[in-house]
């Protein structure tokens, strides 16, 4: 099952649990351990115990900067499109009527349709969008392609056409890094598999220690993992609900070229 099919308020309690129950097992191995034998010094359980809390905290520092980075890059890619949706928006001025309504008025579209995927969390209905952004640009292509045979050595037409051709080129970018690009499960795995390891050794060497079970720390320290395992998989998770892609640039352009923005402005209007 994808980690993208568990929501984050589910995973977050489970690793809860999941790790609770590490400890207390570690902690009944430590104790059994400690009945049957005197040898079972406290020292070097303590030891490994922190070598593998180190090297837990080494692997979702590491786990973390890559979901960071790609979040960044997805805030970094609205902005990218934002921009270059404004000047194929702009350049279309540029377009022969009757094209050039109909290219303005399928831009104000397309924005609507990058705002929306943006906003569901329902992923048929992503790709409902995704496939109604296509069409779109696929008709703004043609419409540009027939113009440009009319004038082969137009500039204003070469500089539409590689506006579009950057548009489309985003659109690729962000499908493939955010919603195709994910942590492997292979680490998530290795992740979980660390984590239980982990509590194991701190309930173990509590045990061997001859603490009681009953600290206030133990919960504290599960929640603290399970805290940073569930950020790691909102930030990796571009449905979440709970750290969102700022669409500020988006929402900018729409208003930007609504109908009426112009006019409000005391600004001519575009087609």
């Amino acid at each position: 099952m994808s980690m993208d099919a568990i929501p984050i308020w589910a995973l977050f309690a489970a690793t809860i649990v999941v790790l609770m129950i590490a400890i207390e097992a570690g902690y009944r191995l430590g104790h059994t351990a400690r009945r049957r034998s005197e040898e079972e010094k406290e020292s070097p359980v303590s030891a490994i115990s922190a070598a593998i809390l180190g090297l837990l905290a080494f692997m979702l520092a590491f786990t973390f900067g890559i979901v960071y980075d790609r979040y960044d890059a997805r805030k970094e890619l609205v902005r990218d499109e934002a921009n270059m949706i404004r000047t194929a928006w702009l350049r279309s001025d540029f377009v022969p009527e009757p094209d050039r309504g109909e290219a303005a008025g399928l831009l104000r579209k397309y924005v609507d349709l990058r705002l929306a995927a943006a906003q569901t969390r329902n992923s048929d209905q992503i790709q409902k969008i995704l496939i109604e952004s296509v069409r779109i640009q696929h008709r703004l292509w043609d419409m540009a392609v027939v113009n440009a045979r009319k004038d082969m050595n137009s500039d204003v037409a070469a500089l539409y056409i590689e506006s579009l051709n950057e548009l489309i080129n985003l659109h690729a970018l962000r499908v493939i890094v955010g919603l195709q690009t994910r942590l492997p499960d292979g680490m998530w795995l290795v992740l979980y598999v660390l984590v239980i390891l982990g509590m194991i050794g701190v309930g173990y060497q509590t045990a061997i220690a001859g603490s009681t079970r009953r600290s206030w720390v133990r919960p504290i320290l599960v929640l603290s993992f399970s805290i940073v395992i569930a950020l790691i998989a909102s930030l990796d998770n571009p449905k979440s609900s709970f750290i969102t892609v700022p669409q500020h640039p988006l929402v900018n352009l729409q208003t930007t070229m609504a109908p009426g923005f112009e006019a409000r402005f005391g600004i001519q209007d575009k087609p």
